[in-house]
């Protein structure tokens, strides 16, 4: 693919977009170009792969793109165009259809897309819908965009913002203001009432296409781990009759087992006659790919590196091959329920899209920045819109049943002549899988670090992204806090609501007020906001807290503490996404018993402020808990089906003291409102930090 950046209102605007493209210029070796006027300037780096158009294409408007366009021979047909490739026909049929059918002209397209046009005083900047090519920009003083973070902040730019996929913007040259366009994203209704037969050979059939339309005239290899997503695409291709080399990676260490992902790719290769590459990194040279890797990312979360490392490894050996692209499994496991929590979820195709809608910043950043700085073109079959859009209302029991998953993509490996050893393969993730996992841990350890994101800090020391925190008082919040904290995020705030309803359908309500302590003794800012608590309404209230946060602390996402309420966790998504801000929920689906133990582990301490559950009464009031209460927690759950973490509303908590608190918080006085023997509550009069 290729590169592009923009920079407006400034006289040294060619400058500035020369080294902000000079910094990312591995997204394009075939040609850089530039158009520039008295005060902004675009540039374009090209990674050619379907015929060489220099960029900016300069028509009516003016174009530049980082695009794999499908359907684009279809498109220039109908429209009669005369396109030349994908990019062109992009400019030609903006040009024909106008910036004001924008959405119209997105719908139409069938591939991956980063682009920006101008015309008439207008920029549009847009990418495809799940988020695969990426864009980020900045709106201050200095209007600007970039294909990757690091080049805007390579001219200066302190906070860029990733741009939401699900939404276009327009920036107004004259009066330098930006206007928002929402775009829908997929549905999981209506559920498709087909037979498995049906709905299996209409998915050996999607994904058949869907490889097919991405298969490039240059040469290209596949990620190849063994396992089922990937060994589909390979088996698909051999059946395409195309030539072309798989590739894994894994560490190189005789004192462990070999690494799963390199036995199961020797075995599923020979099974499919292709001809596969293995790259094994030795232990000694780990730390010199984890220095290119964690700027190249820029992110030191522990998972995402883990995943870049073998991922970079077989990207670097297609390159020396001269690769132009690379094809990936990613995208199946959100399609078909492949992760643990999928398991978990009361309502299954909805966790798929829940997940889908987060992979731009989870998955697809980190993917692409890695392949095309190894001069690749990174293809994602399981991620067509066509075929994602018919695998999200594939009925749930198709996808989950008891322990195994992914049942329908499973069957249908097997009906397309994928042997059952390699179609049965259970998940594993690409860090275990290769081994490097185990490297980062003894990495860190010899470095004297008790975490590996504390190592990984120290090759990047910027922070990821700004987060702001909704925290409640209790332990949920803190600890989800506490969760993104360890994987070095930024947390620049706090966010309180506080409602009036005490039976408020979204927000806690017994003790929130000891959020103001909390802040104190933690040392991060705190936002409150005030609501009656209206059902619905008083997600107005959480879009205000959230809209000063990005005012005043510059987030560019937020944290919840939810562990298994769909109820609060949708809302919460929907209000964050229309502000163009990332969800993490860290604590999600963990076991709650688990989470418990945790909490405690880790060296915090939280009391209960109210109970409303057979089994408890006022006895656990304001008493910390220690690790024979989750013991009877525990007991109680087996009794009377007692959700251990109160996930059921059976209790609140408010956590006191923690890793992160520079002081304790102290309950002076309190009575103990009682209203049967199994609902009473902790009612604070007075509070205040005291030393630990």
């Amino acid at each position: 693919m290729c590169g592009i950046i923009g920079v407006f209102n400034s006289k040294e605007s060619l400058k500035l977009a020369k080294t902000g493209l000079k910094e990312i210029e591995n997204r394009g070796k075939d040609n850089v170009s530039y158009y520039s006027k008295k005060d902004f300037s675009l540039g374009h780096c090209l990674h050619s792969v379907v015929n060489k158009i220099k960029q900016p294409i300069i028509n009516k408007g003016v174009l530049i793109s980082n695009c794999e366009i499908y359907n684009w021979k279809d498109l220039n047909k109908k429209y009669n165009l005369n396109a030349k490739n994908d990019s062109h026909l992009l400019a030609l049929l903006l040009e024909k259809k106008g910036i004001d059918k924008i959405k119209e002209i997105l719908e139409e397209l069938d591939g991956v897309y980063a682009f920006a046009y101008l015309e008439n005083n207008h920029l549009v900047l847009a990418r495809d819908i799940i988020g695969i090519k990426p864009l980020w920009y900045s709106h201050t003083d200095l209007f600007a965009f970039a294909s990757e973070k690091k080049a805007l902040e390579k001219i200066g730019i302190i906070n860029p913002v990733e741009l939401n996929p699900r939404k276009i913007i327009i920036y107004n040259l004259e009066d330098k203001k930006l206007t928002q366009i929402e775009r829908d994203f997929f549905k999981i209704t209506p559920e498709l009432k087909e037979s498995k037969e049906k709905i299996t050979d209409t998915l050996i059939k999607l994904i058949t296409e869907s490889v097919k339309k991405r298969i490039p005239e240059k040469k290209f290899g596949v990620l190849f781990s063994g396992g089922v997503d990937s060994s589909v695409i390979t088996l698909i291709l051999k059946k395409l009759g195309k030539k072309f080399t798989c590739y894994t990676a894994g560490l190189d260490n005789p004192n462990m087992k070999e690494p799963e992902d390199i036995i199961y790719a020797k075995k599923a290769s020979k099974y499919l006659g292709v001809q596969l590459k293995i790259i094994k990194v030795k232990e000694k040279d780990v730390e010199k790919y984890i220095k290119k890797i964690v700027p190249l990312i820029e992110d030191t979360n522990v998972t995402k590196v883990g995943v870049a490392l073998p991922f970079y490894v077989a990207c670097e050996q297609a390159k020396k091959d001269n690769c132009k692209v690379i094809f990936s499994g990613l995208g199946s496991e959100e399609l078909f329920a492949g992760y643990e929590r999928h398991k978990k979820s009361t309502n299954i195709n909805k966790e798929c899209l829940s997940g889908l809608l987060k992979m731009y910043e989870r998955d697809t950043y980190r993917d692409d920045v890695v392949t095309m700085n190894n001069n690749l073109e990174l293809r994602m079959p399981f991620l067509d819109k066509k075929l994602a859009g018919y695998c999200l209302r594939i009925p749930e029991k198709y996808k989950l049943k008891e322990n195994k998953n992914k049942i329908i993509l499973r069957e249908a490996a097997l009906k397309l002549g994928l042997n059952k050893e390699i179609a049965e393969r259970g998940k594993k993730a690409a860090q275990y899988g290769s081994n490097f996992h185990k490297s980062l841990k003894k990495l860190a350890k010899n470095n004297k670090f008790k975490y590996i994101s504390q190592y990984l800090r120290t090759f990047y020391p910027k922070h990821n992204l700004k987060l702001g925190a909704l925290v409640s008082s209790g332990k949920d919040s803190i600890y989800a806090m506490y969760s993104m904290l360890k994987q070095n995020y930024d947390i620049s705030c706090m966010i309180t609501i506080k409602s009036k309803n005490p039976d408020s359908f979204m927000f806690h309500t017994p003790g929130i007020e000891m959020t103001k302590l909390q802040s104190i003794s933690i040392g991060i800012p705190l936002i409150e906001q005030t609501t009656l608590g209206k059902k619905e309404e008083e997600l107005k209230d959480l879009k205000k807290a959230l809209i000063k946060a990005k005012e005043d602390y510059n987030i560019e996402g937020i944290i919840t503490g939810a562990l298994f309420s769909n109820y609060q966790r949708e809302r919460i998504e929907k209000v964050a996404d229309s502000l163009n801000l990332k969800i993490f929920s860290p604590l999600w689906h963990m076991d709650q018993e688990t989470e418990m133990r945790e909490i405690i582990n880790q060296g915090f301490e939280f009391i209960i402020t109210k109970v409303m559950a057979e089994g408890l009464n006022k006895r656990w009031l304001n008493k910390i808990i220690k690790p024979e209460d989750i013991d009877k927690l525990s007991l109680l759950n087996k009794k009377n089906g007692l959700n251990i973490a109160f996930e059921g509303g059976e209790a609140e908590t408010l956590m006191i003291n923690g890793p992160i608190f520079s002081k304790k918080i102290s309950i002076e006085k309190y009575h103990i409102k009682e209203e049967s023997e199994n609902v009473a509550e902790l009612v604070i009069k007075e509070a205040k930090l005291i030393s630990k």
